[in-house]
């Protein structure tokens, strides 16, 4: 069964898979970025070797996702995934259900920070990145319709109201919904409310290892993970446009990524117009 690790694009989901990789997947609380593939994609293209889809057709796959997921859990192992989905159906076909996943933990963060970090990581300007965070029919395909040299299939992301909405007010399957700048502010007691969470749907009767948790936690700081990329790079990140033979970092910011220290204020107007309702019932 599957355990979803899911957010819109550049919301924390790498730094949350993180912490659970390296919580469950290593001996003793010591994070290396080989623990992340213990937490795949999906969907990838490797998930759909076996099924005829036209390549050339975006979401041609999506008539798989089931049939995909029914094969993961063939062998009933619980296992995470990353994804960047919606939640429902694409085509009339559901992108998954609950005979397939056990859960999922949901990371939202604010719309203002997530947009400068689309800027830099898809090399958008303030307008591309607008219109990419607002518009409600918007996918990703191998990174963006920019890059060859990706690492999903066909998602649909739809727009960062409409993301995390799908996923909150499913009722198929259990959420747990945490804002990136609580695990920022309040990692230990946020991280760990993630591995009850985590621990109660897989019926897992053990107590939390509070010692593994602080490594964990130290060893998954962002400095700690951007000294990571910088010594060996970081296999997700991708190239520049202009130099493919150099990588935009992927851990860029962090912390310091202020909407109110950077953000233009046309486009932080914008993004409170638009997404006015939501920011008030999110408390930001």
């Amino acid at each position: 069964m599957i355990i979803w690790i899911a957010s819109y694009p550049k919301s924390g989901n790498t730094w949350l898979r993180a912490l659970i990789s390296t919580y469950f997947f290593s001996k003793d609380g010591n994070y290396n970025q080989n623990l992340l593939k213990n937490i795949d994609q999906f969907p990838t293209s490797t998930y759909f070797e076996e099924y005829h889809h036209d390549k050339n057709i975006p979401g041609d796959t999506c008539k798989y996702w089931i049939k995909a997921q029914d094969k993961i859990n063939s062998d009933s192992k619980v296992r995470f995934f990353k994804t960047h989905n919606i939640f429902g159906k694409i085509n009339n076909f559901d992108f998954t259900n609950s005979q397939n996943s056990l859960g999922c933990v949901y990371v939202v963060r604010d719309p203002r920070n997530v947009i400068t970090s689309l800027k830099n990581h898809y090399q958008l300007d303030d307008k591309q990145a607008f219109d990419w965070i607002t518009q409600e029919k918007k996918f990703i395909y191998n990174v963006l319709e920019f890059e060859k040299d990706g690492f999903s299939d066909f998602q649909v992301i739809s727009s960062w109201s409409t993301n995390y909405k799908s996923w909150k007010v499913q009722k198929k399957i259990p959420i747990k919904m945490i804002k990136y700048e609580d695990l920022l502010n309040s990692t230990y007691a946020t991280f760990s409310d993630v591995l009850r969470f985590i621990y109660k749907i897989t019926r897992n009767q053990k107590n939390l290892d509070k010692e593994k948790i602080k490594k964990t936690l130290r060893t998954t700081t962002f400095d700690q993970l951007k000294k990571n990329e910088e010594e060996y790079g970081f296999y997700e990140a991708i190239p520049r446009r202009e130099d493919r033979q150099k990588k935009i970092p992927f851990f860029n910011l962090g912390p310091k990524n202020d909407w109110k220290k950077i953000l233009d204020e046309k486009i932080r107007k914008k993004i409170e117009l638009v997404f006015e309702k939501d920011l008030n019932e999110l408390n930001y």
